[in-house]
């Protein structure tokens, strides 16, 4: 009797978390099959399934805005990998100051990154617009490479920071004893054990400066550095009449990066999450 009602506890549980991922899936289940149809058909018909499946709208959505998508998914690429691996060792290099050393006014210096937090991006723009203005950045990329190298997203050096109190100690100083340096303890004893929180930092970096459209909407002018939200929006006012499907389709097609890099990284992605919490 108790075998058989574990089977059904396990039964409604696989049940109600297969329920709430469709529910969570439906957009973009909707959002593939909707690649597929007309105008008509999503606009004058509740039903999911298309009545025919063609790859049109792929084929006329990749070539029909002033440049092809692929130029577009390069731009993203250009602007995308640079500032992740850049914020990821940025952001570990000043947690490992924060996490493992002293030195005069570290308390107040941890407290200012933290309060950053508390600021809006709506409220930075402006300042940092005029700087990179003056600077001559604009209609590049290095906004976003200057911002990721000095670590300007405080979140994750907090979340780093977190991460390594949760590592002992006694690793550091038995690496010392051994004749290491500061820079080799990082390097071959800390960095290795860091790849939770790396992971999930690098994720998140990427997530969100490939979903990114105020930013380079800001400082990007020429439509040859595009990248893919900014190629979205253009796909709108590139005809008199908005194709649906073609804009699906491509919209479809930028998620896809995203879903694939999450599936191959939730292993580290949800053991950083998980862990960043802990304290030494």
């Amino acid at each position: 009797m108790r075998k058989k009602n574990k089977t059904l506890d396990k039964f409604f549980s696989y049940l109600i978390i297969v329920i709430i991922g469709l529910v969570l899936l439906y957009p973009i289940i909707y959002m593939f099959f909707g690649t597929f149809k007309s105008n008509e058909e999503i606009f004058g018909s509740t039903k999911l399934l298309p009545e025919s499946f063609s790859l049109v709208n792929y084929i006329e959505g990749w070539t029909g805005t002033a440049m092809s998508y692929t130029k577009y998914f390069a731009n993203t690429a250009l602007m995308v990998i640079p500032t992740t691996l850049l914020t990821v060792a940025s952001s570990a290099f000043v947690a490992y100051g924060f996490a493992r050393f002293r030195f005069p006014g570290k308390k107040i210096l941890f407290g200012v990154l933290v309060a950053t937090l508390m600021l809006p991006n709506s409220v930075l723009i402006v300042p940092r617009y005029l700087l990179y203005n003056q600077f001559g950045w604009l209609d590049s990329y290095m906004p976003f490479y200057v911002q990721a190298l000095f670590a300007c997203n405080s979140f994750f050096v907090y979340q780093i920071v977190q991460f390594m109190r949760g590592l002992p100690k006694d690793l550091d100083e038995s690496a010392y004893i051994d004749g290491c340096g500061t820079f080799r303890v990082f390097w071959q004893i800390l960095l290795p054990l860091m790849k939770p929180a790396i992971f999930s930092a690098g994720l998140f970096q990427f997530m969100w400066t490939y979903n990114d459209y105020f930013n380079p909407l800001i400082y990007l002018n020429s439509t040859n550095k595009y990248v893919i939200s900014l190629a979205l929006r253009s796909t709108l006012d590139a005809e008199s009449v908005v194709v649906w499907g073609k804009v699906l389709a491509m919209a479809f097609v930028a998620v896809i990066p995203l879903v694939i890099l999450f599936f191959a990284a939730q292993k580290y992605f949800v053991e950083g999450i998980a862990t960043s919490g802990m304290k030494g």
